[in-house]
């Protein structure tokens, strides 16, 4: 598996998180789930608006092996989405740790300390 940014978090479902400031996360997906699933070819984003749950599926992902769901890591509402992902979702597979999704405003950040850091990320995916 490739290096894990130690700054982010990591939910079970291959979600990565980043704090942001005090309650703004920024989510992508992780390597090891762009490999899993291919090249990327179309990509459906939470709007605007929408309030989530902490496990909530909220997006997603489709490639030319299957589609998959997202989950939301944290209660919140999505305040953006990565637009430019719309029409190139190839960069998910060029570069999963910078090409983020979408962002939520977290109702309760202390939600991220259910999230795994990048050690016990990998530890899982070892398993």
């Amino acid at each position: 598996m490739a290096d894990l940014p130690e700054h982010l978090r990591y939910a079970p479902t291959h979600e990565w998180v980043a704090l942001e400031d005090d309650t703004i996360v920024r989510v992508g997906i992780t390597d090891f789930a762009q490999q899993a699933l291919g090249d990327l070819v179309y990509l459906q984003l939470p709007e605007v608006g929408r309030k989530v749950s902490a496990g909530e599926q909220c997006a997603v992902v489709e490639s030319v092996k299957t589609a998959s769901d997202l989950f939301s890591p944290v209660t919140g509402t999505v305040i953006s989405f990565n637009e430019l992902l719309l029409d190139e979702p190839e960069q998910v597979n060029e570069n999963p740790y910078q090409a983020w999704l979408f962002c939520i405003k977290a109702d309760n950040p202390i939600e991220l300390n259910t999230l795994m850091s990048a050690s016990e990320y990998q530890a899982k995916q070892e398993d």
